[in-house]
C-alpha cells in the first residue's frame, strides 16, 4: 500500500500518551515457556566504540526484513502498521506474531529521526519474535533490509524497561538530528495474563550496506 511520507511531531503524540505502549501482548493465563521477559541493561551507557559514529541518512524506502542476531531475529516481510481507532499505535496480530511491524506514521529506517519497530515477546498462542529481547546488549546491532537495496545497520545503545503506564512517548517519538531506530516488546512477569511493561531497544544508524 502506497503511503505519502509522514514525518512524526512530538506535540501530537504527547496528546495520546499510550501511543506506543503495547497492549496487544498477552500470554493468556498459562506462563508461556519463553525467557524472563526483563533487560538487564537498562540504564547502561552506550558502548564507545569507532563503529558507534553516525552514518549518513539515506533516502525513503520502505523496510522489507529485520535481523537482529543477538535475539535469533530474522523476518520478514515487515508489517505496516498505523494507528488503531482508539488513537494508540497497532500492533501486529496474533496470527503475524512471528514477524516485525514498522509504524508507517514515522520515517523509514535509515532516515533522520526515529524509526519504530513493533513486535510481540509472546501471545496466548506462546512464545513470539522477540521472544529472546533479553539476549540483547549495548553494542549489539540490528540490521534492516530496505525495499531500495540497502541494509541499515543500526548499534543499540541503550535498553530500556518502562511500565506501560509511563511510556515515555516524547523520548521515543521526538524528532531526532541524526537517523535512529526504536524496537519496542513487552515485558514484565505476567499480571492477570498481560505483560505489565514495554522493552524499548534505541539504537543509532552506524553503516549501509548492499542486500
Amino acid at each position: 500500500m502506497n503511503r505519502r511520507p509522514r514525518r512524526v511531531r512530538t506535540a501530537p503524540l504527547l496528546l495520546v500518551a499510550v501511543l506506543a505502549a503495547l497492549t496487544g501482548c498477552s500470554a493468556g493465563t498459562t506462563p508461556p515457556t519463553t525467557p524472563p521477559a526483563r533487560v538487564s541493561e537498562a540504564t547502561a551507557a552506550p558502548v564507545p566504540t569507532v563503529s558507534a559514529v553516525p552514518a549518513r541518512p539515506l533516502s525513503r524506502s520502505l523496510p522489507v526484513r529485520v535481523r537482529v542476531p543477538a535475539a535469533g531475529v530474522d523476518t520478514g516481510p515487515v508489517l505496516e502498521l498505523g494507528l488503531a481507532a482508539d488513537g494508540t499505535v497497532e500492533v501486529p496480530s496474533v496470527e503475524d506474531a512471528d514477524r516485525i511491524g514498522w509504524y508507517d506514521k514515522g520515517v523509514t529506517p535509515g532516515e533522520t529521526g526515529p524509526a519504530v519497530l513493533i513486535g510481540h515477546f509472546d501471545t496466548a498462542r506462546g512464545p513470539a519474535v522477540l521472544k529472546d529481547v533479553s539476549r540483547v546488549r549495548v553494542g549489539d546491532e540490528i540490521a534492516v533490509t530496505r525495499a531500495d537495496g540497502k541494509v541499515a545497520v543500526f548499534r543499540v545503545r541503550e535498553l530500556e524497561q518502562v511500565d506501560k503506564k509511563t511510556f515515555p512517548t516524547a523520548k521515543v517519538y521526538r524528532d531526532t538530528t541524526r537517523p535512529e531506530l526504536r524496537l519496542i516488546t513487552c515485558g514484565g512477569e505476567l499480571v492477570d495474563g498481560h505483560r505489565p511493561d514495554n522493552i524499548i531497544l534505541y539504537a543509532d544508524l552506524v553503516a549501509t550496506r548492499a542486500a
